[in-house]
């Protein structure tokens, strides 16, 4: 066990979803003493349903977990390498997903809180911060995420001097597995693809022809939809978008976004070509529950149940939890945020996760394990250096400290929320060619790209390790 530290020593952090875990975790495997501070159950959020540390709101996924292709698996082994807990819970808790890496999300957040609370460096304090912290904390990270109680919201943007940049954010429903109609549906994975845990065949598919994909299209159109006056001008997140806004945006949309046909065949009529398929994913280790692939949604409950029963196979579907909305709140980090996160204002304060514009789950706990490491570095009096701009972790980190950004007027343009990809990459030095020297086009160059830069970063990761 690694000795405790004097008191005066210890870091805090503010906010226990994935972000605020990963950190506490990280600072006190360094041998720092850390106190976690959650609000919940003092006081609840609209979206989350447990006091659990690390409940997952919305998806279940953790997205694509393969590292050679694909930014999202590659930071999932960075994180991997780096002692997260996060990921070492996930993968403890995966349940089938195809290529991706989904879990049981109450198992997976069960299993972070225990592990939390049996840690002998973390305190875990359960009470809401209703301003910023005591001046006496000198190293604080918040990690409050979108829903940060409106007390300590506004404390920050004053702090700030900055606007808030908000956006929507929604939800999808979950379903009773025992109540979908696998004479209609079928188990089948797109393209039959196997992942962490699956088998090829790990989506319930519910097919949808012509006919029945444009009526469902009109149905969401007109469907009654939750509205939010005092949000209005607040903009959704390209990311998440509700479907009935992707319907908005033309008929063929969500044909060729979540409910693609492609890669995949009725099990029950292999001959006939369905024009639309609603795919479900497991959503706990048990198998009971699936939920509803790419189907955030405004709707209202009633309208969502009665426009979500036209699916074949889903007639009769029992709905464990509708989909809903909530707005997000994030950080001008560029503008506001140093090179390791601190507030330029006030820099004993140090933020991580959603609220400073990044998205995703593991995306989130990403930069909470960097703030984690930031912290404890500065408290042990040690050199933190940044992760390559190469690497997943350090492209990310570089996408919310401004460095890919244009600097106009003193400060960065355009900043979004953004999901780790290979965009926020620098670009290769040296040609993309196949292996006996060929110049490659189209998908194949691609995918050769991607390899590449997945090698690459791999590389300066375990060069980084070695040298921290």
């Amino acid at each position: 066990m690694v000795a405790r530290m004097s008191q005066s020593k210890t870091i805090h952090v503010i906010g226990g979803g994935l972000a605020g875990s990963e950190a506490a975790w990280q600072i006190a495997s360094s041998g720092v003493p850390v106190i976690l501070h959650e609000m919940r159950p003092v006081r609840g959020t609209d979206a989350h349903q447990t006091d659990h540390l690390a409940e997952l709101v919305c998806s279940n996924s953790f997205r694509s977990d393969e590292a050679t292709t694909n930014a999202v698996g590659l930071i999932h082994r960075e994180m991997r390498q780096m002692n997260s807990i996060i990921m070492s819970c996930a993968d403890a808790h995966q349940v089938p997903a195809g290529g991706a890496l989904a879990v049981d999300r109450d198992g997976f957040a069960q299993a972070v809180t225990q592990r939390i609370h049996e840690h002998p460096l973390i305190t875990l304090s359960r009470e809401e911060m209703t301003g910023l912290p005591p001046s006496d904390w000198d190293n604080v990270i918040i990690a409050t995420g979108p829903l940060t109680s409106a007390p300590l919201a506004q404390a920050i943007l004053e702090k700030t001097g900055e606007d808030a940049l908000a956006f929507f954010d929604a939800i999808a429903p979950i379903v009773h597995r025992d109540s979908i109609d696998m004479d209609k549906a079928w188990f089948q994975s797109r393209y039959d693809k196997q992942g962490p845990g699956g088998t090829g065949a790990d989506y319930i598919n519910c097919p949808l022809d012509k006919d029945q994909y444009y009526a469902f299209i009109d149905a969401l159109i007109k469907g009654d939809k939750t509205s939010f006056k005092e949000w209005e001008g607040t903009p959704y997140f390209d990311g998440c978008l509700p479907i009935e806004v992707m319907a908005e945006r033309g008929p063929e949309t969500l044909r060729h976004g979540p409910m693609k046909p492609m890669g995949l065949t009725n099990a029950h009529n292999p001959s006939v070509k369905a024009y639309a398929v609603v795919q479900l994913r497991q959503d706990n280790a048990l198998g009971t529950l699936y939920n509803m692939v790419g189907f955030q949604t405004k709707l209202k409950y009633g309208a969502q149940q009665e426009i979500f029963r036209t699916i074949p196979g889903l007639e009769k579907a029992e709905f464990a939890r509708l989909g809903g909305l909530h707005r997000n709140t994030y950080l001008n980090s560029p503008r506001v945020l140093d090179e390791r996160l601190r507030l330029k204002a006030e820099p004993r304060l140090r933020f991580a996760g959603q609220i400073t514009g990044c998205e995703g789950y593991v995306e989130s706990a990403a930069v909470g394990l960097m703030a984690g490491r930031m912290a404890a570095a500065e408290r042990l009096e040690r050199n933190f250096t940044a992760p390559p701009v190469t690497t997943a972790m350090g492209a990310l980190l570089n996408h919310i400290t401004g460095g890919h950004l244009e600097v106009i007027d003193g400060g960065p343009r355009s900043f979004q929320p953004m999901n780790v990809n290979f965009g926020l990459f620098p670009p290769l030095t040296e040609p993309v060619r196949a292996e006996d020297g060929k110049r490659l086009k189209g998908p194949e160059k691609s995918v050769a790209k991607k390899k590449m830069m997945t090698s690459r970063a791999m590389r300066d990761h375990a060069d980084w390790l070695a040298n921290l």
